[in-house]
């Protein structure tokens, strides 16, 4: 039976409930209601078609309690340093009390939560902490390289560039033309799609790079390994991740994400994006002294943009990089595969 979720995404949805999307467009679940109060506040019959035209209809409720009933809450959107934001305990709480499942992609972990941790015992409730990482972590022995495996990754200009996305897209068009590929998922939303993975961002900066070599290895018997990114190595908070992925994973390909129009990193806009074509170079270099790599394509995110506005995005885009390019969604990921199987 397909499970019933709820996604809490108030005050999010879509742009910064990067989560609740995922969810949305790749998890085997049914989604029964997205929450954001802000939008059922203004529009108590807005739906998801409303905001996103590519993923299965929901209603939007502006509580869990007005959502029909659901196997387990999702919680689809993490502030900056992923704090649990006090005014999301009532539906937390109806949750648990209704039997659901809490799943969760904080850094604050819910299990860890006095209150919630005894609903959930009371209710006889599962809390999934998805950026709990291994007890067992180690250090990389820098194997990776010598994998028969073809290693691709997804590096961005910043962080939410569509990362994710772009290696999902990958993985499934990869899929879909008989390619033996797997998907590796270093984030709660990859995590929470695959039921698997290694939350990266929360390890020990000494084990992250043995953390994405360890999920290669479980997966060496694949062809092409699609590794989802992390941040980016031009960013004053998260570069410390990306470069242990970059070397963890020691790729054979790399993919660079990039939101179209956006010149600074975001919450950090005092930091200018440097360009495509520097930071390109920026990650080959890095990259270099543990395993050479190179920028085979680009994916640009056109959220937002008109086909005329997203057409010449693309076409600056590729100009700067001199690959192919494209948006992933608005276009498929077809010439981004034939870039990257080649």
């Amino acid at each position: 039976m397909t499970r019933r979720v709820a996604l809490l995404a108030h005050e999010g949805f879509p742009d910064r409930a990067k989560t609740a999307v995922g969810v949305l467009r790749y998890a085997d679940y049914e989604t029964v209601a997205v929450l954001d109060r802000e939008i059922a506040e203004a529009d108590p019959d807005a739906r998801v078609r409303d905001y996103l035209d590519d993923v299965p209809d929901a209603p939007i409720v502006g509580r869990a309690a007005d959502a029909p009933e659901f196997d387990a809450l999702v919680v689809g959107v993490a502030p900056i340093g992923g704090g649990l934001d006090a005014s999301w305990r009532p539906d937390l709480r109806y949750a648990l009390e209704s039997g659901a499942d809490l799943v969760s992609g904080l850094h604050y972990f819910l299990s860890e939560d006095e209150q919630l941790a005894a609903l959930a015992a009371e209710h006889d409730c599962d809390i999934w902490d998805v950026r709990r990482p291994p007890d067992d972590l180690t250090v990389a022995e820098g194997v990776a390289r010598d994998l028969d495996s073809e290693v691709v990754l997804t590096v961005g200009t910043d962080c939410s560039t569509g990362k994710m996305t772009t290696t999902r897209e990958l993985y499934e068009e990869a899929v879909d033309r008989g390619v033996d590929a797997a998907f590796v998922p270093t984030g709660q939303t990859g995590i929470v799609i695959e039921n698997w993975g290694i939350p990266v961002d929360r390890t020990v900066s000494d084990f992250t790079a043995g953390a994405v070599e360890r999920m290669l290895r479980e997966r060496a018997d694949h062809d092409y390994l699609f590794v989802e990114g992390q941040g980016s190595i031009t960013h004053p908070a998260y570069s410390a991740v990306t470069c242990g992925i970059l070397h963890g994973a020691a790729p054979d390909a790399l993919v660079l994400c990039h939101a179209a129009g956006r010149e600074s990193i975001h919450s950090y806009e005092s930091y200018a994006i440097p360009p495509a074509s520097r930071v390109a170079n920026l990650y080959e270099d890095l990259a270099e002294a543990v395993s050479p790599t190179e920028v085979v394509a680009g994916a640009l995110n056109t959220h937002g943009l008109d086909e005329s506005a997203a057409r010449e995005a693309l076409d600056d885009y590729e100009a700067q990089l001199r690959v192919p390019v494209a948006d992933p969604i608005r276009q498929g990921p077809g010439d981004l595969l034939e870039a990257v199987l080649e």
